[in-house]
């Protein structure tokens, strides 16, 4: 595991705990109902190991400009059903009513703060620790706080003062959710159960094609599968013409990234030929109906949707012989439902395997809770985004923030946290 401190290493008895999570929930588009509660569940074994304290959240929905961008005000409310006790809430983050409200805590109380994205500091503010730790935000709360614990891995890829601005102001631990990701994350990285096998898919072609290079070129996966636009870019590249419609969909998906991901997914193919498996088959949409034809029947003027039949059974195949299955994003456009059925497939593979299955986060786990799956997985990681940069190598934001702030804190944490 990264070296950070945890809840282990700290004293919370009677003093004021700041908490950053990630409770972004869907909401309905109409009456902003709560459709799914699976992150605020995912809080719950933080909160609990912190009724001895006096508890201010830190948490957001969605960003400015979006139609479910809103206060946290729900949240709270959910939150409260769920724990069985009020939870309090401010209208207000940094200002005197968070700080009167903070104040007036007693121990074993939560106090939900307002959306942090609601205030330009936490949308607009740019550099290192130090950039963010200058914030009103972190300043006027670091002011009533004796530690911060950061339980928001789905945005531990983002640089912002919520997430990273405490580093070196007071003690920075890592919350049960943020330490249940590391360690399973590191048992599949570190030292998988073989054969390990990468099935990346979705429309992150950028993002799930550096995953590919880290797990390949560091030999944490003895095989590729891919599936989505990440397995239509690796077809175009290997010769076979997907149409103009799906080359300029990858295009348009791919942006600014294009020529570093096509020069990366190029020498992939050169150099592990052997370890990638690509489609033998795909399902185009063809005036809304599904139509399988063989690669070699390419190209076809008609967006490409799905995998095919045959490449679904050698897909499921490889997962159920598997020892650890990475498993990120959907097979197809899974919305349209005669394209569900390749992610549904492998979705039903990983539920009857007998390896270790990790599954990013974002869609490819709303799917996964909403067929009652989960319980089979060995991890259903809360982050997309997050767990993507994690097991393609990258540093994250929020897990050297807690690393810089454990090599800072270690040596007199008791001083710091006790006094």
């Amino acid at each position: 595991m990264a070296s950070v401190l945890t809840l282990d290493n700290v004293n919370v008895d009677k003093k004021t705990v700041l908490v950053r999570v990630d409770i972004n929930c869907p909401l309905h588009p109409v009456n902003k109902s709560f459709l799914d509660l699976s992150r605020i569940r995912a809080i719950v074994p933080t909160l609990n190991r912190l009724t001895s304290a006096k508890v201010v959240l830190l948490a957001h929905q969605s960003r400015p400009g979006k139609k479910d961008f809103t206060s946290t005000l729900g949240h709270s409310r959910e939150l409260g059903r769920l724990l069985g006790r009020s939870v309090k809430w401010v209208d207000d983050l940094y200002g005197e009513k968070a700080m009167n409200a903070i104040e007036k805590l007693e121990c074993g109380e939560i106090l939900m703060l307002n959306n942090v994205r609601m205030y330009d500091e936490e949308i607009n503010t740019k550099g290192d620790f130090n950039v963010h730790s200058e914030t009103r935000l972190v300043q006027n709360l670091a002011s009533v706080a004796d530690v911060f614990v950061y339980d928001a891995f789905a945005c531990a890829h983002r640089s912002t003062p919520s997430g990273v601005g405490f580093t070196h102001l007071i003690p920075c631990v890592a919350g049960e959710l943020m330490k249940n990701e590391i360690v399973k994350l590191d048992l599949a990285l570190d030292d998988p159960a073989r054969p390990c096998i990468a099935v990346l898919g979705g429309i992150k072609v950028d993002d799930s094609i550096l995953v590919a290079d880290n797990m390949l070129r560091n030999d944490i996966c003895d095989e590729l599968w891919p599936t989505g636009g990440v397995a239509n870019l690796l077809l175009e590249l290997s010769g076979f013409k997907i149409g103009a419609v799906n080359h300029d969909f990858l295009v348009n998906e791919i942006g600014k990234n294009w020529h570093h991901t096509v020069e990366t997914a190029k020498s992939l193919l050169s150099d592990f030929s052997d370890k990638i498996h690509l489609p033998v088959d795909v399902a185009a949409n063809i005036e809304d109906n599904r139509v399988d034809l063989s690669v070699s029947e390419l190209p076809i003027d008609a967006p490409l949707f799905d995998i095919g039949i045959q490449s679904i059974r050698n897909l499921s195949a490889a997962i159920k012989s598997a020892g650890t299955i990475h498993l990120n994003g959907p097979a197809g456009v899974f919305e349209v439902p005669d394209f569900a059925f390749g992610t549904i497939e492998m979705l039903n593979a990983c539920a009857e395997s007998k390896g270790y299955v990790v599954v990013g986060g974002g869609h490819t786990a709303t799917l996964i809770a909403k067929h009652g799956l989960a319980h089979k997985m060995g991890h259903l990681s809360t982050g997309g985004g997050a767990c993507l940069d994690y097991i393609a190598g990258k540093s994250l934001p929020a897990v050297a923030s807690l690393e810089a702030s454990a090599e800072a804190f270690t040596m007199n944490i008791a001083r710091s946290v006790d006094q």
